[in-house]
């Protein structure tokens, strides 16, 4: 992996400050001074300019993933987009971009890929004899609400078929543009058919503003729960991931979105795979230099004394001490508000694929 030894300038708006090499490349590229005062240029953030967001379209071959992970509650996913334009430096997504041949960096949140025919190759897929329905989690590796769907409308197209088909389906999101769809997702929401997890990783404006840099303020957050939850959507409350002397207001972040509406919360802690932890590690040095070293260690101390450790029996968790400190905290709160003690299971029953081709029940 290249190592970059010039100072790094934050990029309004982006999530990291440079294009990280992935691990594919063959070819390591590193900065020199020309004698023009490029670097100088560099250090102090003027040669910093607001790379713009470039949306390339493709035809999808397939709509549906499937995983079969044990540490995964769901076995069906879908995804409308690659690349995700929220920049959250932290995204476990961001080494996917490798096998693109783009970078894990600034790449995957300004390069994006829109899978334009997802809507009509999921109906397809749904359509098949052999079909079993089970929940569909939407926008599992990037967020199905990222700000280009408000002009592509992707996941809405997915949506409408779900909803033809009545077929259950879950969704993280951090966009408020969900709540654009609830004329879809309310009344799979009170058929049991749909739930919505909105993530707030932490109340802090300041710190999501530079972890999270495109995505809605955590205030706005707290209404799009408050939204879903008035409209009968089942909805809860992601505080993930879970990062050591970071974003230590776990309590604050379930308090405020049990009293906005939502009945349902997980918690991860922070996954470093592949090239995320160059990423993180510069992030760190760049925003939060006093303490960079503490939150590695720390973040070692939960992965066996790597940055990563792609173990399904911890990797979502993590293990020992600290680990068991963040699962301690996150218990005893969820129980002290009420949080996950009603859970039904979404209801794979009332999957009608003939509605797809537009023919009625026959009874």
């Amino acid at each position: 992996m290249t190592e970059f030894h010039l100072p790094i300038a934050a990029i309004k708006g982006r999530g990291v400050a440079h294009r990280q090499p992935h691990r594919f490349e063959r070819d390591a590229r590193a900065a020199f001074d020309d004698g023009w005062g490029t670097l100088d240029e560099v250090a102090s953030g003027e040669a910093a300019a607001w790379p713009a967001t470039q949306v390339a379209v493709e035809d999808a071959k397939s709509a549906i993933t499937h995983n079969d992970s044990p540490d995964i509650g769901f076995t069906l996913g879908l995804n409308p987009y690659r690349g995700c334009e929220h920049g959250c430096v932290y995204c476990y997504a961001r080494p996917t971009h490798s096998y693109l041949n783009l970078s894990p960096g600034l790449d995957f949140e300004t390069k994006l890929v829109a899978k334009r025919n997802i809507a009509a190759v999921l109906r397809s897929e749904l359509l098949r004899p052999a079909y079993l329905p089970d929940l569909l989690a939407v926008g599992t590796v990037t967020d199905a609400y990222q700000p280009v769907e408000r002009e592509l409308r992707l996941t809405r197209g997915v949506l409408e078929v779900l909803h033809t088909a009545r077929h259950p389906l879950a969704m993280v999101t951090k966009g408020s543009g969900v709540e654009r769809d609830l004329d879809l997702l309310a009344p799979l929401g009170q058929q049991r058919l749909a739930a919505v997890y909105v993530t707030i990783t932490t109340l802090d404006a300041r710190l999501a503003r530079i972890l999270e840099p495109r995505a809605a303020a955590p205030h706005r957050r707290l209404r799009t729960i408050r939204t879903l939850a008035e409209a009968g959507v089942p909805t809860g409350v992601s505080v993930s991931p879970q990062i050591p002397f970071i974003n230590d207001d776990m309590e604050r972040v379930l308090e405020a979105a049990y009293e906005a509406g939502a009945r349902r919360a997980f918690y991860q802690v922070l996954r470093l795979p592949w090239e995320l932890s160059d990423m993180f590690r510069q992030w760190l040095a760049l925003h939060y230099p006093d303490r960079a070293a503490r939150v590695m260690a720390r973040m070692q101390d939960m992965r066996g004394g790597k940055d990563y450790d792609a173990d399904f029996a911890s990797r979502m968790k993590g293990q020992g001490i600290w680990a068991d400190l963040i699962r301690q905290r996150f218990v005893k709160t969820c129980d002290r508000l009420g949080f996950n003690r009603e859970r039904e299971p979404l209801d794979t029953s009332l999957f009608r694929p003939a509605a797809l081709r537009g023919q009625g029940d026959l009874f």
